[in-house]
């Protein structure tokens, strides 16, 4: 767990995501996920130049299974962004830097 991402679980989410006044991006992973192991340094990146405009939480989905099931993630990396408690985005699968800043860029920009 790197130190710009907190961890989020089930009994917080309502509170932590949907209560929240800016955006909140939370990647979905587990530990034996080698995709999810590939995209959390960039996450972390992210999470350093963009936690003014969107706030970085990791769930582990082994530790925390209600919440995945609620939005249905069934592939795991899966990043999702709330807006005002409602789902705006969901990337699922690893994807590259330059990728992800531009399917996140409504958030951080």
């Amino acid at each position: 767990m790197g130190e710009n991402m907190n961890a989020v679980t089930d009994a917080e989410f309502d509170q932590t995501v949907l209560k929240s006044d800016k955006p909140v991006l939370v990647d979905f992973w587990a530990e034996w996920c080698g995709p999810c192991r590939q995209v959390s340094p960039i996450l972390e990146e992210l999470a350093q130049d963009h936690s003014d405009k969107l706030t970085f939480l990791k769930m582990n989905v082994d530790e925390n299974p209600v919440t995945p099931s609620n939005y249905k993630v069934t592939g795991i990396p899966t990043i999702n962004v709330y807006v005002n408690g409602e789902l705006a985005k969901s990337i699922v699968g690893a994807k590259p830097k330059a990728a992800l800043l531009k399917e996140l860029a409504d958030f951080t920009a």
